[in-house]
Order: structure tokens, then C-alpha cells, then sequence
């Protein structure tokens, strides 16, 4: 009984901490968008460009939060931009050239990404094939495929009931300039903070479990209700809320859900945390590895459709490079290297990080390889901060 109390409190305060260093990447995405702020004369600060954030890296969250599946088992995805720039040229080749509908055609991107997927999974998960080097090898075949398809042509423009998925806003209500939807909305997003801080917080106290204290989660609630409702009433005071927002949510919520409340969700942590017990336990890894590489394909085609609706076309470079952005948003979001530590919120920070780097260096006028120098630097940061942290533990 004393050994399993003792499982318990530790367990907890692991929980403690990684929710501390969540609370760090927070404070970091604060301090780099205050940073950007002074360096761009606040042009990062106006209601356009809080939209463009979430338009020009949508992208970014989707394939983050398939990645960090990937990165709890230990592994990568780096295939992620080749298998997005297919399953757009699919969708937009359908349309262009075939006149089909905007429903046949995000169906057939979404099931090119699965197919993709489910490949990558057959030979990781039945043929024990490393997955660095199966991803690697649908990184080129993808990048292929795509330029076969597009013929190296642009296939557009694309109708509007297709773009409006990653250009289209809800309904609004304006008094005063303001939409009152989105106002609306914030504070709703901000009572449910508070409303899940008092029932996690009762729910760990009933158990008898260690919580951070209480100036703390204040304070931390404070802090993140604060950054909603800016980020809300910059979005009331342009045209309210993007469609592609409403995605992002729905999409966070059901992978949190998975990762946290699930039994597949708990496997993919045990497989990360050590492989041999996680079998040895009775869990099919081989279904596991299988089922996280086919979802990672599945969300490839989902930001497939986002990226060609926001480009209204599909072309032969798009997803260049977007492995890299999805993979150092889950470890600056805290993710370990080794695998089973990392969350989706976490991810979803990481993202946001990533994004406001990309878009305060373009307002700012940083030069192309300068802007990957920092990227670059910042990835390798977080990753020997957390090194360096372990170690000091250990």
C-alpha cells in the first residue's frame, strides 16, 4: 500500500513539472511576441496580423499535433511535407482538371494521406523498418509523386467553397467596430480555464496528491486568460473568427482527449517510456506504431487541404520544409528526444512559437538564411535545456 502511495505521489509530481515547463513555454512565447513587438515598431500587435498568424501557420498546429504522436513513441515523421504537397495536388488536380467537388476532392486528399500513412505503418510496424528511414524514403517519393501529378505545373485558382476552409470567417456581430462573437467567445474560453483549473485542482486535492500551489495556478491562469482575450479582440476588431480557427480547436481537443483519457492514449506514453516493458505488459506495439503513423498520414491530408485553400492552388513546392516546422514545434513544447514525455497543448505552444519567429522575422525584415540561423538556434536550445535538466536530475 505504501509502495503504491508513494508510485502515486511521484507520478504527480511528475506531472507538477512538466506542467511547470509548459508554464515556462508559455512565459517564451510572451517574451518572444513582446520582443517582436519592440523590433517591428508593433506591426505584429494589429488585428491583420494576429489573423495571419493563424492563417499562415494552421499548418503548423495540424502536423504538430500528428507529429508529437510520432515523437512519444521516439521517432519522427520526416516525410510530413512531401505527403502534404500530394495530397493538395491531388485535391486541386481533381478540381482543376476534373471538375469535381469540393466534398470529392478534400475526401480524396484525406485518403491519399491515409494511404500514405498506413504505408509508412505497414513497414515500420510489420517489417521492424527504422522509421527515420521509411520516412525518409516517402520524404522523396512523395516530393515525386507530387511533381508527376502537377505535371511541375500550378493547378488553380481554386473555387470558393474550397478556399473558404482556410480564408473564411463566422458570422459576426459588430457594435462599436468590435465583433461580439469573438468577444463573446473569449470570455467562454476563459471561464472554462477556470472552471477546469478548480476541478483538476479538487480532484488532485481529494486524492491526496501533491498540487502546484495555489499563487501559482492563479497566477498561471491569469497570465493565459490574458493572452485569449488579446488575441480575441484583435481578432474582433478585424473580421471576426477565421473558419480555419474553429479546425485547429476541434482538432486539439479531440487529440488532447486521446492523449490524456484514452487507453490509446496511455499506450503510445508506455511505448515511448520504455518499448520492452510497454510488450512485455501486453500492448501491441505493432498496432500502436501502426495507427500513429496512418493518423500522422490522415492529418497530412487535412493540412494538404488548408495549405492549397489558403494558396487557392496546388503547386509542386508546397510543404517544403514542413517536417522541420512540425518536429521542433514538439520539442521546443517540450517533448524529450527519447519519447513518452510531451502533450499536445505543449506541441500547440511549441507551434505558436515557431509561427510568431517566422512572421515577427518577416515583419521585421530578417533575411531569409537569417531567419533559419534563429529557428535553428532556438530548436537546439530547447532540446539541451531539457538534456541538461534530465542530466542534473539524474
Amino acid at each position: 500500500m505504501e509502495k503504491t502511495a508513494t508510485k502515486a505521489r511521484s507520478v504527480a509530481s511528475t506531472h507538477v513539472n512538466l506542467s511547470m515547463k509548459q508554464y515556462g513555454m508559455i512565459l517564451a512565447l510572451i517574451a518572444v511576441y513582446v520582443i517582436f513587438a519592440f523590433l517591428t515598431d508593433g506591426k505584429n500587435l494589429t488585428s491583420i496580423n494576429v489573423n495571419n498568424l493563424i492563417m499562415q501557420n494552421g499548418y503548423v498546429i495540424i502536423l504538430a499535433v500528428g507529429m508529437l504522436l510520432c515523437v512519444l513513441t521516439g521517432n519522427v515523421d520526416l516525410g510530413v511535407g512531401s505527403v502534404v504537397a500530394s495530397c493538395g495536388a491531388v485535391a486541386g488536380t481533381l478540381i482543376v482538371d476534373y471538375g469535381a467537388s469540393t466534398p470529392v476532392a478534400m475526401l480524396a486528399s484525406l485518403a491519399v494521406g491515409a494511404l500514405f500513412g498506413a504505408f509508412v505503418g505497414v513497414f515500420v510496424s510489420k517489417l521492424a523498418i527504422p522509421p527515420f528511414i521509411v520516412t525518409l524514403a516517402t520524404m522523396l517519393m512523395g516530393r515525386g509523386i507530387c511533381y508527376v501529378i502537377l505535371q511541375s505545373q500550378t493547378k488553380g485558382p481554386l473555387p470558393a467553397d474550397y478556399t473558404w476552409i482556410s480564408t473564411g470567417f463566422l458570422p459576426t456581430v459588430k457594435v462599436g467596430g468590435l465583433d461580439m462573437v469573438s468577444i463573446v467567445i473569449g470570455i467562454v474560453i476563459s471561464v472554462l480555464i477556470v472552471l477546469l483549473e478548480l476541478r483538476s485542482f479538487a480532484a488532485t486535492k481529494r486524492h491526496g496528491l501533491p498540487t502546484a500551489p495555489v499563487w501559482q495556478l492563479i497566477i498561471k491562469d491569469a497570465v493565459i486568460i490574458g493572452i485569449v482575450m488579446f488575441f480575441f479582440y484583435k481578432l474582433a476588431g478585424f473580421s471576426g473568427v477565421p473558419v480555419l480557427l474553429i479546425l485547429l480547436a476541434v482538432i486539439v481537443g479531440i487529440y488532447h482527449f486521446i492523449t490524456t483519457q484514452t487507453v490509446a492514449g496511455r499506450q503510445i506514453y508506455a511505448m515511448g517510456g520504455n518499448a520492452k516493458a510497454a510488450r512485455l505488459s501486453g500492448i501491441n506495439t505493432e498496432k500502436v506504431f501502426f495507427w500513429v503513423y496512418a493518423n500522422m498520414g490522415l492529418l497530412c491530408g487535412v493540412a494538404g487541404i488548408v495549405l492549397s485553400a489558403r494558396n487557392a492552388s496546388a503547386t509542386p513546392k508546397a510543404g517544403d520544409q514542413f517536417e522541420m516546422d512540425a518536429i521542433a514545434s514538439c520539442y521546443i513544447g517540450g517533448a524529450a528526444t527519447s519519447g513518452g514525455v510531451g502533450t499536445i497543448l505543449g506541441a500547440v505552444v511549441g507551434a505558436l512559437i515557431m509561427g510568431v519567429l517566422n512572421n515577427g522575422m518577416s515583419l521585421a525584415g530578417f533575411d531569409t538564411n537569417v531567419q533559419k540561423i534563429v529557428k535553428g538556434a532556438v530548436l537546439l536550445g530547447a532540446v539541451t535545456i531539457d538534456l541538461l535538466s534530465k542530466r542534473k536530475k539524474g
